[in-house]
């Protein structure tokens, strides 16, 4: 098979932290199609932006004729990894668990080929089989093959059992073990030869390639990806408003595309790099260029809608940039009625009310003026608009034509300031 070294480019794109037996593993993707997976343990109702980095890198394995298994962790998030946490997880219901999973498993798959591909993608679920493990056999036939010693050493553990206020649970301990059997049991019964996962995941890793060492006398591969911080040192993913999810109930389009649109022209290209197709000989000569016609804007706006567009789809992203065109262009006239829905839950700042008396009530309700005398400064001034109309009467009263779809209106204070309006009353009154 004619295969890229892809190891040599997963390198270049500075997506691997640690991998073991690199030439060999090179050596072995290169000649031959190989089976790899990643776990995802269903430990919240969706997958956020963190999960995306694992998610394109088992893409980037398919594409080049590998096939990537996902495995949904039923079981192990009853039990809750506990690697670099600061804390006991909390322990949640099998239930939620399965409702979690279903989620989950329906995200996963917009990212993968799962049909009509030699290679297709496979979502396994472990508790599959820790639903029928016996515990004495489990601690008979695994348990022997782990040193106490071993696993108190590892990084994660210690930092936990020096914290006096929280020590670690024997169920966190276990946890070690369990995802060890995880990729025993996938190479026994589907032939993996490499697990993937955060830099964070490198000691569960290892504990599965030793003890697939100790019972099948088998080389297999373990490669851990970065876990990213942004150039600001807030943690990748995050907000000052929250974790950015890739459920749309749960972070809406428009603010997932903002995400991508207000990172650091720092992370710029390394974030090219790690999450698009491009080749990187395409984002280095970029980055050269990046001051030159507005290269590093356009290849922001590049970024921001790929990633919208990969998680969202193309009908989502058209509503987050005409969104985007209606705050920043003042383009009100092509805007939808589903579009000003995703801003009143987590596009910007919104108030529901039945009445208000004027325009400068509403400046102090939406907090962009504090007291009356500022917002009457703001509108003469020619600061404020409405439905982004320019408003410079001081005494400005509501009026049905100021309600978008009946139900909003727009206010503005300069150019990024904004605040939306959502009527509560179908009929106003006004004075």
């Amino acid at each position: 098979m004619n295969h890229v070294n892809l190891i040599d480019e997963l390198k270049q794109r500075n997506l691997i932290s640690h991998v073991t037996n690199e030439e060999i593993l090179k050596e072995n993707i290169k000649h031959n199609s190989i089976s790899l997976y990643c776990g995802f343990d269903p430990t919240e109702e969706s997958l956020h932006v963190g999960h995306l980095l694992p998610l394109i890198t088992l893409k980037r394995f398919q594409l080049q004729g590998h096939r990537p298994i996902v495995l949904i962790g039923g079981a192990t998030s009853l039990i809750g990894d506990p690697s670099f946490k600061e804390k006991e997880r909390f322990l949640n219901f099998d239930n939620k668990i399965d409702l979690w999973t279903t989620n989950i498993t329906k995200q996963i798959s917009s990212f993968l080929n799962f049909d009509g591909f030699k290679n297709n993608a496979v979502i396994l679920n472990n508790k599959k089989w820790f639903e029928k493990i016996n515990i004495l056999s489990f601690l008979r036939n695994i348990g022997k093959h782990f040193s106490i010693n071993t696993m108190i050493n590892r990084e994660a553990v210690k930092q936990r059992i020096k914290r006096s206020d929280q020590g670690i649970s024997f169920t966190e301990f276990s946890y070690n073990l369990l995802q060890a059997y995880d990729f025993f049991i996938l190479n026994k019964k589907k032939q993996v030869s490499l697990q993937i996962g955060g830099s964070d995941q490198w000691g569960n890793i290892s504990a599965g390639m030793h003890l697939i060492n100790r019972i099948s006398k088998k080389k297999v591969y373990g490669l851990t990806l970065p876990l990213l911080m942004q150039s600001n040192g807030v943690k990748f993913g995050k907000t000052e408003s929250g974790t950015i999810w890739l459920d749309p109930k749960k972070t809406t389009p428009y603010k997932f595309y903002q995400f991508w649109k207000n990172i650091e022209d720092s992370d710029v290209y390394k974030f090219l790099k790690l999450f698009t197709f491009l080749e990187c000989n395409e984002i280095n000569i970029r980055e050269i260029n990046k001051y030159k016609n507005n290269q590093i804007i356009h290849d922001k706006s590049y970024l921001s809608q790929y990633m919208t567009r990969l998680v969202h789809g193309e009908e989502n992203l058209l509503a987050a940039e005409r969104i985007t065109n209606i705050l920043f262009l003042k383009n009100i006239n092509e805007i939808k009625e589903s579009d000003l829905h995703q801003l009143k839950k987590d596009g910007i700042p919104s108030i529901e009310v039945n009445q208000i008396k004027d325009l400068q009530e509403a400046l102090i309700l939406c907090s962009l003026a504090k007291s009356r005398t500022q917002a009457k400064n703001m509108i003469v001034s020619n600061a404020i608009s409405i439905n982004t109309n320019k408003v410079t009467n001081k005494g400005y009263i509501f009026n049905n034509n100021d309600k978008l779809f009946n139900q909003f209106t727009l206010i503005s204070r300069g150019k990024k300031n904004h605040c939306l309006i959502y009527w509560k009353s179908i009929v106003l009154k006004f004075h």
